[in-house]
């Protein structure tokens, strides 16, 4: 891989190009940093100081994305061993006066450089499926693959993000040197071959309404998702519930059929492959 892409190179220039530094927290001052932008993200949520602290401690890959000598977001993982030693990211959060700036894309360049000089080669997070920004970071920017459907993984969440909605998700998987993902770290990934549309939204796009047309998942399977789900849960929650429980069964037969979630076209529609199509 030309030097140009090597992970540490690749992860410098994405936080240039975001107008932050990223750098290790390491220190006790960085832990109370981190605990106070948890609570400005995600409101009635905590991560006591004490084990942030042990968690510095013991070495795990805690990233911090700093403007001057503001903290404005953070990546936060832990070592896993279920199916192989990964790391599993638990948390990634950027203040929101610096979202949709690269911030968080950076932190997860960082996150993979660190991880494959730690010889992790391995990632695996989960994200709520029905938020589509994020679903389009995951797999088409950083060339993750959704590889499960977890409904209800949290149980009932009580933060100011997730209160009052199901805590349905999709975990990933982030082979780190792939070659998937060396192509979407280089700008280079292309959109999958598409098939069937399982699932779309009609209507109005602002409250559009999930249409589920019975047909059965094959690889190439569509399904879309809202534009923005938690506005149209905010202004209608019967029709946020009635989109979580729609998509659920989508995506629950596509899992079942042994397909994988590989892309997000650009309306909004998950792509789902056979696993050896992967990459």
């Amino acid at each position: 891989m030309p030097s140009s892409f090597d992970p540490s190179d690749a992860a410098d220039g994405a936080a240039e190009a975001a107008g932050v530094s990223v750098r290790p927290l390491r220190e006790l001052g960085d832990a109370d940093r981190v605990s106070s932008l948890i609570g400005l993200v995600w409101g009635d949520q905590t991560l006591p100081r004490e084990l942030i602290r042990a968690f510095q401690h013991a070495g795990t890959v805690l990233l911090g994305a700093e403007r001057g000598d503001e903290l404005v977001g953070f990546v936060f993982g832990f070592l896993g061993f279920e199916q192989g030693l990964h790391l599993h990211s638990h948390m990634l959060a950027v203040v929101p006066e610096h979202r949709s700036r690269g911030t968080g894309y950076a932190l997860k360049l960082a996150q993979r450089a660190a991880c494959l000089d730690l010889g992790i080669e391995e990632v695996r997070w989960t994200f709520d499926p029905l938020v589509a920004r994020n679903a389009r970071i995951n797999l088409v920017k950083l060339g993750a693959v959704a590889t499960r459907f977890l409904p209800g993984f949290y149980g009932e969440m009580r933060d100011q993000l997730n209160r009052g909605d199901l805590s349905d998700r999709f975990e990933v998987r982030w082979r780190l040197e792939s070659k998937r993902v060396e192509a979407a770290v280089r700008g280079e990934a292309t959109e999958p071959a598409t098939g069937a549309r399982l699932l779309e939204a009609t209507g109005d796009p602002d409250a559009s309404r999930p249409s589920e047309t019975g047909l059965r998942p094959s690889p190439g399977a569509l399904v879309q998702i809202p534009t923005d789900h938690l506005a149209i849960r905010r202004s209608d929650s019967d029709l946020g519930r009635v989109w979580r429980e729609a998509s659920g069964r989508a995506f629950a037969g596509c899992f079942s059929a042994g397909l994988v979630a590989t892309w997000l076209t650009e309306d909004g529609s998950y792509v789902f492959e056979r696993v050896e199509d992967a990459g």
